[in-house]
């Protein structure tokens, strides 16, 4: 089965959407390395690696399905910072934000009848609850511990740890 242009519409869209996200945290990365805190900064270079991997997967997926991707230009992020905490804020909302879009994605293929890229899809809604997750937590961490220099050390390190693994191929 053919996939219809609304859900090539779609998952196109959602491929920009993905590099944005990508571009998004490079710019959280680059406060973070400007303020010294190179843990958080190390975490949001990763989530960028991430993002742009959602974005190569999705255009696999096109490509795999006979439609050829069209690449859009990528918004050039407007946020600003004043404190540590704002960038993790800002990712919290930004996940829901892009969680939304998953499901209107999926809302798509559904209406279609597009069992495959339903499949396809199931993967990325997993991976938004993993994400919003991990942004709620960093929030309420820095809430908790980043208000004095010692807490703020070791949440950095803490984030320095995290390591970079290449998404694998998803299941169809």
């Amino acid at each position: 089965m053919a996939l219809t242009d609304q859900v090539t519409d779609v998952l196109n869209k959602q491929i920009n959407a993905e590099f944005y996200s990508s571009y998004l945290y490079l710019t959280f990365a680059d406060y973070y390395e400007d303020r010294g805190l190179k843990g958080f900064a190390n975490w949001y270079m990763i989530q960028a690696k991430e993002e742009m991997d959602h974005a190569l997967a999705i255009r696999r997926y096109l490509l795999d399905n006979d439609f050829t991707p069209t690449m859009e230009a990528i918004a050039k992020p407007d946020k600003t910072f004043g404190s540590d905490i704002e960038p993790l804020e800002a990712g919290l909302e930004h996940e829901e934000y892009v969680t939304s879009l998953i499901h209107h994605c999926y809302e798509v293929a559904h209406e279609a009848h597009d069992v495959r890229t339903m499949k396809f899809l199931d993967w990325f809604v997993s991976e938004q609850g993993e994400e919003e997750t991990n942004a709620r937590d960093m929030t309420t961490n820095m809430k908790l511990f980043g208000c004095d220099p010692k807490g703020l050390y070791d949440l950095d390190r803490e984030y320095q740890a995290r390591v970079y693994t290449q998404m694998t191929a998803l299941p169809l």
